[in-house]
């Protein structure tokens, strides 16, 4: 972890901090290794101390090897191990810390100043390590597998729900730690629902079928979609299909370095503008993914930052008709030196079954 502290004390000195405390879980394990619930980093321009209570004390020491393991306690409190550094400015996750910490923090220090970090250390975790590369390829091949293991469960009178069960249970059985987020398994005209969470409803002959849904391995997160047809596709159902193909595919073989999360947006909504459904392309191409399943860098109509070898981004457009039913398709993919490589193995030419 030692090349990371140094990443966060290039922060320190951007901002003219004297130290940074990190709470936010993701950033806290990117920078200490520490996979507990409990605890806080304070990285000072000399001193890296990781504190927390007793119940993990030896799980820090095992995992913090860089760090000054501090325990806090009723008569260690954190402020006081604060005071204790001597300093003037201390930098905080404004994005993760919420208004009362913010305000408690503050009025039990003396003659420290909160600053907001600006999303810097979030900005650090957007461009991967080859190890992260390594565990988000393992967490898409788990949900490709996932995939393909559920597809011969997916037929009229089966509940969505049961679908999102047996996708996650199979992942986790198979060295997932956790799911990314709650499943989408949307069939029918619930799959107009862009966020339509699994539900009780049963899957009928001649619905679309969207599964979106990804896990957590090592710490790392996955996220994919694929819409397909339970029976024939009419001859709409193949319209939609084939449109937020060849906008998805289209975005997809754009992506290269220096292009910006806004223009691959753009690529892909002035596809389906074209063909008449912009209205129902409501939301942004995409997002990044790492410790979380929604971070850095941006991929809509408000990502200006340009793409860097490794990042990682999903590119899902999709168009959703209400009353009718709605398509997204979805690949995880690395930014490269050369263009870009996609995590998601699973075909995406229209499925009927």
């Amino acid at each position: 972890m030692g090349n990371r502290i140094e990443k966060a004390r290039d922060v320190l000195h951007e901002k003219g901090l004297d130290a940074i405390l990190i709470y936010k879980p993701e950033n806290r394990r990117y920078f200490s290794g520490f996979t507990g619930t409990t605890g806080y980093v304070i990285i000072t321009k000399t001193e890296a101390k990781f504190i927390t209570d007793f119940r993990y004390i030896q799980q820090a020491q095992n995992q913090c090897p860089d760090f000054q393991i501090v325990e806090i306690s009723k008569s260690e409190l954190l402020t006081n191990i604060i005071e204790k550094i001597h300093i003037n400015t201390l930098g905080v996750e404004e994005e993760f810390f919420t208004y009362g910490n913010a305000i408690d923090l503050q009025s039990k220090l003396n003659n420290v100043s909160l600053m907001g970090l600006g999303g810097a250390l979030t900005k650090i975790r957007s461009i991967k390590e080859e190890k992260e590369l390594k565990f988000i390829e393992k967490a898409a091949d788990l949900g490709d597998k996932g995939f393909a293991h559920v597809l011969d469960l997916i037929k009229p009178g089966v509940k969505e729900l049961d679908i999102a069960l047996e996708l996650e249970f199979f992942m986790r059985k198979h060295g997932a730690s956790s799911s990314s987020f709650n499943f989408i398994v949307a069939s029918g005209t619930r799959s107009s629902l862009p966020h339509g969470v699994a539900s009780d409803k049963l899957i009928e002959e001649g619905d679309f079928v969207t599964l979106d849904f990804g896990c957590i391995y090592e710490g790392y997160c996955s996220d994919m979609t694929r819409t397909l047809v339970v029976g024939e596709a009419n001859d709409k159902q193949k319209k939609i299909y084939s449109i937020v193909l060849k906008a998805q595919k289209t975005a997809l073989e754009s992506v290269k370095t220096g292009i910006t999360g806004k223009e691959l947006d753009t690529i892909a909504r002035e596809i389906i503008e074209k063909e008449g459904y912009g209205q129902y392309f409501g939301h942004g191409l995409g997002h990044g993914v790492g410790m979380e399943i929604h971070e850095l860098p941006h991929v809509n109509t408000m990502g200006d930052v340009a793409m860097e070898p490794g990042m990682v981004i999903t590119i899902e457009p999709g168009v959703y008709l209400p009353d009718f039913g709605g398509v997204r398709i979805e690949d995880l993919v690395v930014v490269t030196e050369s263009g870009y490589k996609v995590l998601s193995k699973t075909p995406k030419e229209l499925i009927e079954i």
